[in-house]
């Protein structure tokens, strides 16, 4: 199982289209500060149904948002 599976389960569960989630919000569904290995994990999102658009070091977030069907 991965380390971010929390986040990933969170984001499938609550459905929504688009996420732009702060790092402390990620830490709060996580139980851990963000951290670079969400680089790694992050085509696990794929799985899910959702891909990894942006980060923002400075700003402290990340955008994750519903993979658009290829129909």
């Amino acid at each position: 199982m991965s380390k971010y599976e929390p986040l990933w389960k969170y984001i499938k569960d609550n459905k929504k289209d688009e996420y732009k989630l702060s790092f402390e919000e990620v830490k709060k569904i996580t139980g851990f500060k963000f951290d670079h290995a969400f680089l790694t994990y992050k085509k696990e999102l794929l799985d899910y149904g959702y891909e990894f658009k942006k980060l923002s070091l400075k700003e402290k977030w990340v955008w994750i948002v519903k993979k658009q069907s290829n129909d």
